[in-house]
């Protein structure tokens, strides 16, 4: 391989890091995709870029791609990426769990806003449409609770002294 396809690979390979991070999947496969191509497989280099790769595809919502890559890359010569192969393999093969939907937080879609109320938002103010009135506290019923003393405070009072009482007699 020549110097100059190992730097194109190496730029391939960080070019695709950063767009993986930066939430861009699909460009994020497409340099990794170029960089795997110009590197050898068996490689340091070429499984690390690979790894990158699986990730990639699963973000993208190519998990099959990224099943089949990780069970080649279990047969990697180092050991450490096959590992991670192994690794990344469990948890790709993992079922999902299903989120109630009070755990997840909707994000508006920006889009549909007007052109007035998207320079409202971006100023820092919301819309009048979208305040809330803030939540009344819910009120509870004195009557209702349970007021009698489980004598936790007298049993935690005389430990406490005995305690203080011990390490005084140990420092004599």
């Amino acid at each position: 391989m020549s110097t100059e396809s190992l730097e194109i690979a190496r730029s391939r390979y960080q070019a695709g890091k950063l767009n993986f991070e930066n939430g861009q999947y699909r460009e994020a496969v497409e340099n990794l995709e170029k960089a795997s191509a110009l590197l050898s497989r068996n490689s340091r280099l070429g499984g690390e870029v690979q790894l990158w790769l699986v990730t990639a595809y699963e973000a993208s919502g190519r998990t099959e791609e990224a099943i089949a890559l990780c069970q080649q890359l279990q047969r990697h010569p180092f050991p450490e990426t096959s590992k991670q192969a192994k690794d990344l393999l469990y948890i790709l093969k993992a079922p999902k769990l299903q989120r109630p939907s009070e755990w997840m937080t909707e994000i508006p879609d920006l889009g549909t806003l007007s052109e007035n109320e998207a320079k409202i938002s971006a100023a820092g103010k919301p819309p009048k449409s979208s305040r809330q009135t803030p939540a009344e506290p819910e009120l509870i019923d004195l009557s209702q609770v349970k007021t009698q003393d489980n004598r936790f405070i007298g049993v935690a009072l005389i430990v406490i002294v005995l305690t203080l009482s011990y390490l005084a007699w140990l420092s004599f």
